[in-house]
């Protein structure tokens, strides 16, 4: 990956939208996180929730140490806001089905700085300019590395639309409390 530019970045939606700039945002009726994220280059109101979607090349590690390219999409969601997303399309899968990987916010940004996580999901730096991130799961691990920037652009991403400590987790908990009582 020597050489590698960083993707542009690319923020998507599942709401009308208004183009700006070339990236798209998906934006809630909160004027709170509105006035944050219209720093951004690209922001667009919307009803439910804001998306921050961004592509990604990354390279899995066969057991024969082998690098094979992969697209993956990293995404956030305010209506998740502790969560990021890794999802990979089908074809990069065994099962032929896409795959998503959620895991804390807050583990990604420890893991571009030092060795984080203890479970499913483990990330660390890996020189100055990947990171690595290890995924197990019932059928076994995959091990991939990103560019660090990347990663890091898109971390930031989320943070501008919600910074650190400033997550909104009342709708989570409310939605998780009914999942678990079905909505008595």
């Amino acid at each position: 990956m020597r050489g590698h530019k960083c993707p542009p970045l690319v923020l998507m939606f599942a709401a009308p939208v208004f183009p700006y700039a070339g990236a798209v945002l998906y934006l809630s009726n909160s004027d709170w996180i509105w006035q944050h994220a219209n720093g951004l280059r690209g922001v667009h109101k919307g009803m439910d929730a804001i998306t921050v979607e961004q592509s990604a090349q990354a390279r899995l590690i066969t057991a024969d140490d082998e690098e094979i390219p992969v697209s993956a999409t990293l995404r956030y969601s305010t209506h998740d806001p502790l969560a990021v997303f890794v999802d990979f399309p089908a074809e990069a899968s065994l099962e032929g089905e896409d795959v998503s990987w959620i895991f804390a916010r807050s583990l990604l940004d420890q893991g571009l700085r030092a060795p984080a996580g203890h479970g499913d999901v483990q990330i660390w730096p890996y020189g100055h300019t990947r990171v690595v991130l290890e995924f197990h799961s019932p059928h076994g691990l995959a091990l991939l590395q990103f560019p660090a920037c990347a990663l890091r652009r898109f971390l930031l991403n989320t943070y501008a639309v919600v910074p650190a400590g400033q997550e909104d987790v009342s709708g989570v908990v409310e939605r998780g409390l009914s999942a678990l009582f079905g909505g008595v």
